[in-house]
């Protein structure tokens, strides 16, 4: 894995308050790196820091690290939509686009075109921002946010104020963006199941201290709770698990049987069930969500 966004004690404050404390964090290239944290708990901040939009108090930041590039050209490969979309509503879609990569120093149009029919407003590029809808308006600021094909795009909750299939848009964009261009994205978002179908990683932050850090396959690992089980015979079930000492567990319907044991003895379970010719109708090992494990890091502060 090669990083591409590190920061080292990076700290922000204004007046008397942190907004970022000491954070350290590495970002890998092909990353979709999920920013949780309650309003105020310092997400936008960091972004605007990592977008060259802020600068720290203390601390530091690469884009690139380790790179014979200098930092400046370092920081025109990241791309940022943070708060609003930063297009002129007055002007079209195109023109916005035009502005944007004229001050980029790109000449033609080409990639105007090619960059709008990727983000679905090929059909709309002369038409004016202000008459387009809100989730119009998110297309065209991660349109803007590609222009000059960057290596890494922040997003500061890019999915807010859409409906379901604006959501579901927006997030699909995101991971065909990932695979096929291999971008690595920096994302903040209030929703958290949202973000969990689609980042790699994820970092929860409160009052400006970084508190969680951790990759999807460690948080699907930490957050398998319960076994659940439906047999064909529920009473000799219940008697099987007594007599190889499997639980606790508890019946929940006449059905139903949550076993509150460590996953790494699913096999044995299944085992010890088919061995006393008990038929498994449904097996599934449940994961607390993302939601409810952000609140149980919160309660505890990390602990």
């Amino acid at each position: 894995m090669n990083p591409i966004i590190q920061t080292n004690n990076l700290t922000k404050t204004f007046g008397d308050h942190k907004a970022v404390n000491n954070i350290t964090l590495t970002v890998n290239q092909g990353d979709i790196y999920g920013l949780i944290g309650r309003n105020g708990a310092g997400k936008t901040t960091l972004m605007k820091i990592i977008s060259n939009l802020s600068t720290p108090t203390s601390g530091t930041y690469q884009i690139f690290p380790g790179s014979e590039r200098t930092n400046k050209l370092n920081n025109t490969r990241i791309s940022a939509l943070i708060e609003n979309v930063g297009s002129y509503p007055t002007m079209t879609a195109y023109d916005n686009m035009l502005l944007k990569g004229k001050s980029m120093g790109l000449t033609g149009d080409r990639y105007i075109y090619e960059t709008l029919d990727l983000l679905g407003l090929g059909k709309v590029g002369k038409k004016k921002v202000k008459d387009f809808s809100l989730g119009m308006k998110q297309r065209l600021g991660i349109s803007l946010a590609l222009v000059g094909n960057p290596d890494i795009m922040v997003l500061d909750e890019p999915i807010n104020g859409l409906d379901p299939q604006g959501i579901i848009d927006i997030r699909k964009i995101i991971v065909d963006l990932n695979r096929e261009k291999n971008i690595t994205f920096l994302i903040s978002s209030h929703i958290l199941d949202e973000l969990a179908k689609i980042a790699t990683n994820f970092a929860i932050i409160d009052n400006g201290t970084l508190i969680g850090n951790f990759s999807k396959k460690d948080l699907e690992e930490s957050t398998k709770d319960r076994i659940e089980l439906i047999t064909d015979n529920p009473k000799k079930t219940i008697l099987t698990l007594d007599k190889e000492n499997i639980g606790p567990y508890k019946l929940l319907d006449v059905n139903m049987i949550h076993i509150y044991v460590d996953t790494e003895f699913t096999n044995h379970i299944i085992s010890c069930l088919y061995e006393a010719g008990i038929k498994i109708n449904y097996f599934n090992v449940h994961n607390t969500s993302l939601e409810e494990y952000y609140i149980k890091l919160i309660e505890n502060k990390g602990v």
